[in-house]
């Protein structure tokens, strides 16, 4: 399966039995990063936490009284 990184356009080819691939085919909505992209926003991404000024908001559950 021949798939396009979001952030650089690079075009790659993936195995179609692939997780991955079969992510991709059923749920439109998820996109596929390359490695070098998705390796440099993980750096990028830790470097910020480890600044201590990054927060991330996430929603709280509301507990169920039922």
């Amino acid at each position: 399966m021949k798939v396009k990184c979001v952030l650089c356009d690079s075009i790659e080819s993936i195995p179609d039995d692939s997780f991955e691939a079969k992510k991709l085919r059923n749920r439109p909505i998820h996109t596929y990063m390359c490695e070098s992209c998705d390796q440099r926003i993980r750096e990028k991404t830790y470097a910020r936490i480890a600044t201590g000024k990054f927060k991330l908001y996430r929603s709280r559950n509301k507990k169920d009284h039922f």
